[in-house]
């Protein structure tokens, strides 16, 4: 079969490419890997022994370090992690020495709505199918992580209930805690997207009464959403892991003192989950480059990135290291920008924006695209104005990075409807901003179609960078909050709830708090904190509805709008059109 994006599904053409996968061994040594730094998990797949990867490494001079990131997109997604893989490709057809770094598939967009990550048409990780069902198990160590503490909590309520201070100190040695049931931090999370689990009710009695848990409200959110799943992305070896897993607030005492997992004996248990996790996994593009994949949180509803050791591990064996910060640039972009960078000390040396001429005629007014409906006619007819109009929200994420003292690289990721005017017009707006433009037809061609995609991202490294952040960590919390309000979404404003700005003024009083960074949580799909709002919206307000502390991970988390922690499953999912050829046991209908 020839491998033609256009006539066949991403699944089609993993599936032939794999015919020719180079092995692990092969990927490790492309990559630079020692046979004893390379744990296989298969023939194709592997884990890094990170820490003998960076103790090898030491006194070598990293690679240059590239963040790709995107505009506003529409609720289809525009390619960002295909326009990662395409970069590498186009890099490798440079004759680069390269490596990605990009996040493992939740289990709940590849069965909802946009289907895996990794990537499409030509530019795709592979083995595309244990990739996007579960890879080598991190996210799972990390649903039984954060749970086992959702564990300890609910038996440790119902035994400070059911005992008296002498028994509880008899049986275990256990010191009553005091646990306020209506000031619960954390909820359970799995990997689905499952709007019924958002807001329930646990421990009703049943035969066993008062020995069947504990009845409180509780809740569930998506893994990746998880305060653990930040901790993976930040730690930088087990010792730091540890000591992160102790701090996380999983409740509150009567008294308002707040409750760890230290607290309740559990984190050293949480962190035996997470040995294997930390270290980051290895795969291919479809062209033979190795590609990285450590950590999963979105963007939205968490810290977007891949783990700083993958990063690490990466501009340390390569000369170009390609990583990708989720959704938006106002979003996942600002995140690597103020949190990852901060506490990984890594200085980008450039910044890709992906645009699509579909995301700039939605910002423009064209119908926004829904998932599982058929595309507008719109979007196949060709409309320079709309495009012109929706490049406002391009610009404006050129802006962004160009404050973090980053230059930014626009990649025009083509569809095969776009016209010549059409991309001739953001070439235009985009030449005018100043700043380097690439048409890019990776998803149709692979590496070959990148090449003037890499040729402007080599170019744009070769500049000098005065990286800075947007805030210092001593600036108080609300001031930090409203600065990324107006300088990265263009708010007038913020307006906070009373039980956030009740939380707010706690936190700022403590010191251990005060000096976190900033992790937002609001919707991806529009500058402001409305999804309908599309462009560069004007004269709105950010409304904080509640906050979130995070003390493992190291910021405070203000939510932003009614965007929930558990994301809901759609009325027409992929899991309607996947399945499996039960003569060959191979998975079909996987994007």
């Amino acid at each position: 079969m020839a491998l033609n994006p256009i006539k066949h599904a991403d699944w089609e053409i993993a599936e032939e490419a794999e015919k020719e996968m180079l092995t692990i061994y092969k990927i490790g040594e492309k990559l630079g890997l020692t046979k004893e730094e390379l744990l296989p998990h298969g023939h194709y797949i592997g884990k890094i022994d990170f820490m003998k990867v960076l103790d090898r490494l030491n006194d070598k001079p990293n690679g240059k370090y590239i963040d790709v990131t995107a505009i506003t997109p529409t609720p289809l997604g525009e390619g960002k992690s295909t326009s990662a893989i395409g970069l590498v490709q186009g890099l490798g057809k440079l004759g680069k020495s390269v490596s990605a770094a990009i996040r493992q598939p939740s289990g709940g967009p590849t069965m909802n709505i946009k289907g895996s990550a990794a990537g499409g048409g030509l530019a795709q990780c592979i083995p595309l199918t244990p990739f996007s069902l579960g890879f080598t198990g991190d996210i799972n160590a990390i649903m039984n992580a954060h749970n086992l503490a959702m564990v300890a909590l609910t038996a440790r309520l119902q035994h400070e209930r059911n005992y008296t201070d002498e028994q509880l100190e008899r049986l275990s040695g256990m010191k009553r805690i005091d646990i306020d049931p209506t000031n619960i931090e954390m909820g359970w999370v799995m990997d689905f997207c499952s709007q019924a689990l958002r807001n329930i009710i646990i421990g009703i009695d049943g035969v066993n009464g008062k020995f069947d848990g504990f009845m409180m409200k509780s809740k569930f959110g998506i893994a990746v959403s998880s305060e653990v799943m930040a901790i993976l992305s930040l730690a930088t070896d087990l010792k730091d892991l540890r000591e992160r897993m102790g701090k996380i607030v999983v409740a509150y005492t009567k008294k308002g003192a707040p409750v760890t997992t230290e607290d309740l004996q559990v984190a050293g248990a949480m962190t035996a989950w997470m040995v294997d996790a930390m270290k980051p996994s290895l795969m291919q593009t479809l062209e033979g480059q190795p590609v990285i994949v450590h950590a999963a949180p979105f963007a939205n509803i968490a810290i977007g990135q891949s783990s700083i050791v993958a990063d690490k591990v990466g501009l340390k064996l390569a000369d170009y290291h390609v990583t990708e910060s989720g959704f938006g640039a106002g979003i996942g972009f600002e995140k690597f920008w103020n949190l990852k960078c901060r506490y990984s000390g890594l200085k980008p040396d450039c910044a890709v924006v992906v645009a699509t001429i579909r995301a700039l005629k939605c910002h423009g007014g064209a119908p926004v695209p829904v998932p599982g409906k058929p595309m507008p006619d719109a979007y196949d007819t060709e409309n320079v104005e709309w495009v012109e109009k929706g490049c406002a929200n391009l610009i404006h994420h050129i802006r962004n990075v160009r404050k973090a003292g980053i230059s930014p690289v626009v990649c025009i990721n083509a569809f095969y409807t776009d016209t010549a005017a059409e991309i001739a017009k953001v070439r235009e707006l985009v030449e005018a901003e100043g700043e380097r433009v690439a048409l890019s037809r990776h998803w149709e061609k692979g590496g070959a179609g990148a090449i003037e995609f890499a040729h402007a991202v080599v170019d744009a490294c070769e500049e000098k960078t005065e990286f800075k952040f947007l805030y210092m960590l001593d600036m108080p919390l609300k001031q930090r909050i409203e600065l990324i309000a107006k300088e990265v979404y263009g708010a007038c404003g913020v307006d906070y709830a009373p039980v956030a700005d009740r939380k707010l003024a706690l936190l700022q009083d403590d010191p251990d708090v005060s000096k976190m960074g900033v992790c937002m949580v609001k919707t991806h799909l529009s500058l402001s904190d409305n999804s309908a709002l599309k462009g560069v919206p004007a004269d709105w307000r950010l409304a904080i509805r509640e906050v979130l502390i995070y003390r493992g991970a190291g910021f405070i988390v203000p939510v932003a709008g009614d965007i929930s922690l558990m994301p809901g499953t759609c009325s027409n999912p992929a899991f309607k059109r996947i399945d499996v050829d039960v003569e060959t046991g191979k998975v079909q209908g996987i994007f």
